[in-house]
């Protein structure tokens, strides 16, 4: 069973995510990072290649897209905030925009 990120393990796991740019969402148990890509076509490959994993992994974003960007949230709402698929998932991401 998937369990909410401990206050130990947090900055761990957390602290490597913020420095490629993921931040921690304002007043949610959350994390999320925009994605700029050259264009359209760009941002929508990545969104399917990342699609691919987040339905293997059955752990599905909350993203937005328009043109080249691409804003994504990450939580895992089974368990009322983060745990470590949203850590596993953002790594991934940020490995597929490369």
């Amino acid at each position: 069973m998937m369990e909410k990120l401990s206050d130990e393990t947090r900055a761990t796991l957390l602290d490597p995510l913020l420095a490629t740019g993921w931040a921690v969402t304002d007043g949610r148990d959350a994390i999320h990072k925009t994605f700029e890509f050259a264009d359209f076509v760009e941002a929508f490959a990545w969104m399917t290649r990342a699609a691919i994993w987040a339905e293997k992994w059955d752990h599905h974003p909350e993203w937005f897209n328009v043109y080249k960007r691409v804003e994504v949230t990450l939580t895992t709402h089974d368990v009322g905030g983060l745990s470590t698929l949203d850590v596993k998932l953002a790594r991934k991401m940020d490995s597929l925009a490369g």
